[in-house]
């Protein structure tokens, strides 16, 4: 059974966060070890196990990048993180840009060309939500998978630019 099934709503990228912590609440009241302390070892292991499915989900369900990332899963459009997909060389040569502007500022920091670089990271982040958003505010599990190859190229470039947001990171001691 999947998260969804288990809340019992709909596979979306949407999800009504008042409905789902009032079912998770409701979960929890149900299978919570502590109100099965005086079952027998079978049920307070199942309660156990059903308590610790309800927090994942609730934990995987409310929070957009984790929700993008089980969506996909579920899709089986997300290998293992030694197996994911490639990026489009297009993006990979932006990234080697900025990647390049990174290590010049590591070797010669100039606070200028630090706010550009960071500007980039912004101004691509940025265009990718907005060519995502209307698939994650629309998309259902009827419109199939085309649409979630979008979402899965969108979902590994952020994590991408997320990681050029730390190397970037670095750099804020030496900002005045």
């Amino acid at each position: 059974m999947n998260y969804f099934e288990f809340f019992g709503l709909p596979v979306s990228f949407q999800v009504d966060p008042a409905a789902l912590r009032s079912v998770f609440l409701q979960n929890s009241r149900k299978y919570h070890p502590d109100f099965h302390t005086l079952s027998d070892e079978a049920r307070q292991a199942s309660a156990l196990e059903m308590s610790t499915l309800n927090n994942e989900a609730f934990k995987t369900l409310s929070e957009m990048d984790r929700r993008i990332r089980y969506i996909l899963e579920i899709n089986d459009l997300l290998g293992s993180e030694d197996a994911q997909p490639p990026l489009p060389a297009s993006f990979l040569g932006e990234m080697m840009d900025i990647n390049e502007a990174l290590m010049e500022l590591e070797f010669d920091f100039d606070e200028t060309r630090y706010q550009a670089a960071l500007h980039s990271v912004q101004v691509m982040e940025q265009s990718l939500v907005n060519e995502i958003q209307p698939i994650l505010e629309h998309w259902t599990a009827a419109d199939g998978k085309e649409p979630l190859l979008r979402v899965r190229d969108y979902f590994l470039k952020k994590r991408y630019l997320l990681r050029i947001h730390e190397n970037l990171s670095k750099f804020a001691p030496r900002l005045k």
